[in-house]
């Protein structure tokens, strides 16, 4: 890789991958793929001797401080053996401790953070709903204040994790419906709330880690799990459009990096080893051509990537160029899953090859996280393209 990384990242990668080697092998990969299930708990508990959930906490809260690049690399490095893996680290560290970190309470960081620092617990996002995906401003799910318990009555859909989760990290609309932006809170639902009922979302890839539907009936909880307090409630739209907002948006082109390079080096192997006509099939100029094509395209994704994780780190403005690495990886990884599945040909259709379960998985990504179009709308307007 032409990026010029510091010896901890290099060593990191390293680590990671010969953990892999050793607690998700290619055959439990598959096992999980089929069952539609990973199995969370132990997995995480592994993962955490690593060290890769201590990088998304303060020192003050049990964590190493707060590690873009190590994260991000995680991610990369998780799915390139299943994206699932690295759906639950997400889970963890963006979903949970970022959050919590940049909105909680000081007694919601002390509860929550340094647990969240050693991998010990899921959060689920609850933003979208059947009716609601980018509009979130349009949430009808309801949260009304009695004393100290808020009642919250309302559904979430495509909900991942949550069957598995711990609590859900939800927006709810916590005053009238007209005052939309002005009137919308976070907060912290324990799964196990009575009036909580959840089920399950078939889909055809990401296997192993749910998708949900959560319904919520009278869901009461203490006003203490609204997402910063007294000065949360009914401030939720500046938290979601916050700077951990930017962050998040490099989670799934991380993802779709470290799946794209995954076919890549299958079929770059492959063509060495099938062979046609007396030769491998790397030797034909379409072969070569496609694999060229492929590694330059798996090159620029990279250093979209962690640009805009440069310049995250460095506190200067980024929404424009996180979009545009989530635009572009996500499309462009796709791109690479579909030419590499054709040099693979009928292989790359079938089960027992890795490059099956990772075209089912990759093309979530452009629709994870702010669809395509979402982002074209976003990098227009915030380069200040007129209407």
């Amino acid at each position: 890789m032409s990026l010029i990384e510091p010896d901890h990242i290099s060593s990191l990668r390293e680590n990671i991958r010969r953990f892999l080697e050793k607690e998700a092998t290619r055959e439990m990969v598959e096992a999980w793929d089929r069952d539609d299930l990973i199995p969370p708990r132990p997995f995480m508990a592994k993962l955490a001797e690593l060290g890769v959930f201590h990088v998304s906490v303060a020192e003050e809260y049990g964590g190493a401080g707060v590690d873009l690049t190590a994260m991000v690399v995680t991610i990369e490095e998780l799915s390139r053996r299943s994206m699932q893996l690295a759906a639950y680290y997400i889970e963890a560290t963006f979903y949970g401790a970022l959050n919590i970190a940049e909105c909680g309470t000081e007694a919601q960081k002390q509860r929550f953070l340094p647990d969240l620092a050693e991998g010990k617990l899921l959060f689920a996002y609850g933003l979208s709903e059947p009716d609601t995906g980018a509009s979130l401003a349009d949430v009808k799910t309801r949260a009304e204040r009695r004393g100290d318990t808020v009642v919250i009555n309302g559904f979430k859909r495509w909900c991942t994790g949550a069957s598995t989760a711990d609590y859900i990290y939800m927006l709810v609309r916590s005053g009238p419906a007209e005052a939309k932006r002005k009137n919308l809170s976070f907060v912290i639902v324990p799964v196990n709330s009575p009036g909580i009922t959840i089920t399950s979302i078939e889909t055809m890839g990401a296997k192993g880690v749910p998708t949900n539907d959560v319904a919520l009936d009278d869901v009461e909880i203490p006003f203490d799990l609204v997402v910063g307090g007294e000065s949360g409630w009914d401030n939720g739209w500046s938290m979601l459009v916050g700077p951990a907002l930017e962050a998040e948006k490099l989670e799934v082109p991380a993802l779709a990096l470290g799946v794209a390079e995954a076919v890549v080096e299958e079929a770059w192997q492959y063509s060495q080893e099938r062979r046609q006509g007396g030769k491998a099939i790397c030797s034909y100029q379409a072969i070569r051509h496609q694999l060229a094509d492929a590694q330059t395209k798996l090159e620029a994704c990279r250093l979209m990537l962690y640009n805009a994780v440069r310049l995250l780190e460095e506190k200067r403005p980024s929404a424009a160029e996180t979009s545009m690495a989530k635009l572009f990886i996500t499309e462009t990884a796709v791109e690479i899953a579909l030419t590499c599945q054709k040099i693979l040909g009928a292989y790359g259709y079938a089960r027992g090859f890795q490059m099956e379960r990772h075209v089912r998985d990759i093309l979530v990504t452009p629709i994870w996280g702010g669809s395509t179009n979402i982002q074209l709308n976003n990098i227009a307007n915030l380069m200040g393209l007129p209407r």
